[in-house]
């Protein structure tokens, strides 16, 4: 359990919000409904969780005023959506480890590069020529950064995060182990059987308060950028391919691809497994669920949108999968009948 400790009073302030029970209750750590122990807050959201209520362990639930019982005791802080209470409470418990100001003596610099007071350089970092890093920067170890990078102020990158040439990082960034961004886009022209390579001239343009997961790729621009605006949440082992744009405050699950030029509009969500074909164009506000299939615009905005068959037992879907392969069959069949008719 973390060694922070806050009373109810200051949670519920914190928040703004309004809360019953005792105001001195002491929190010291967050967990779930079914699994808190003595000391946590926890949260109800989903009302298929409200069957642990009674049950639970937690010293103090944030839950919505319509699901509190009348008269039901215990420590409670309302608010209207108790998982956006919960996620801004989980940053004053956020245990990870203080920043160690300074370069450490194993990292290389190149010539030309400007590191700002209060960033922090772990061991083993390499960065190339010109790079700039600004003011309260944070690069964890074995961390590559190629030459004329451009990094903004309070920016992470965990370890081994890797930053091709001229790609640049926005304010508030963080960037989880293994990402790499700005390697070449999948380029190649055929010339008798034989690829030849098209050189990836753009770069990656990455905006202010982004959050890119681990073992995420992003692709340089093959002439123009690479861009991701402000706010953008990409999760881990994604793909991006060259040309993208994806629109500020876009939300991106696990093991997405996109393929190249394409366009993507603000406020999205895609979820996880989802691929897009390259040169098309999403609307704002979309939401693509997971495993989906997209090979044309969405040009309308605010809409869902769903593509394959969802998982079912392994018998049924052997019978689904028999009448599929006879349904050309069965076409033809029913056609013949039609011309009869007629």
């Amino acid at each position: 359990m973390s060694q922070k400790k806050y009373s109810l009073r200051y949670l519920a302030e914190f928040l703004g919000s309004e809360f019953i029970g005792n105001p001195d209750c002491e929190i010291a750590g967050i967990g779930s409904l079914a699994s808190a122990i003595s000391g946590h807050i926890s949260f109800l959201q989903d009302s298929n969780y409200k069957q642990y209520l009674n049950t639970t362990k937690a010293s103090a639930i944030i839950i919505k005023c319509k699901d509190l019982e009348q008269n039901q005791s215990g420590n409670f802080i309302i608010a209207d959506d108790p998982y956006l209470a919960y996620a801004k409470i989980s940053a004053l418990f956020d245990d990870t480890p203080e920043v160690i100001l300074g370069t450490h003596a194993t990292a290389v610099i190149g010539e030309g590069s400007e590191i700002a007071s209060g960033v922090s350089i772990g061991p083993y970092c390499i960065i190339g020529r010109r790079v700039i890093i600004a003011q309260g920067a944070r690069i964890d170890g074995a961390c590559v950064i190629g030459d004329d990078v451009g990094i903004g102020e309070n920016t992470r990158l965990c370890s081994n995060v890797t930053l091709y040439h001229k790609v640049k990082i926005g304010k508030r960034g963080l960037l989880h182990s293994g990402a790499v961004i700005g390697s070449d886009g999948f380029g190649n022209a055929n010339e008798k059987g034989v690829w030849r390579k098209i050189y990836q001239l753009g770069t990656v343009i990455i905006g202010n308060d982004v959050e890119i997961g681990a073992n995420t790729t992003i692709d340089r621009g093959a002439i123009e950028d690479t861009i991701i605006d402000d706010g953008v949440r990409i999760d881990n082992q994604v793909q991006i391919g060259h040309n993208v744009h994806v629109g500020a405050h876009t939300a991106i699950a696990g093991c997405v691809g996109i393929a190249g030029s394409t366009k993507i509009g603000r406020y999205c969500m895609i979820a996880g497994g989802v691929g897009i074909t390259g040169h098309i164009e999403i609307a704002d506000r979309v939401i693509i669920t997971g495993g989906s299939n997209l090979g044309k615009s969405i040009t309308e905005s605010g809409g869902i949108y769903a593509s394959g068959i969802p998982a079912m037992p392994h018998r049924t879907w052997w019978r689904i999968l028999a009448r599929l392969i006879n349904l050309e069959d069965l076409m033809r069949r029913v056609k013949v009948l039609e011309r009869k008719q007629l």
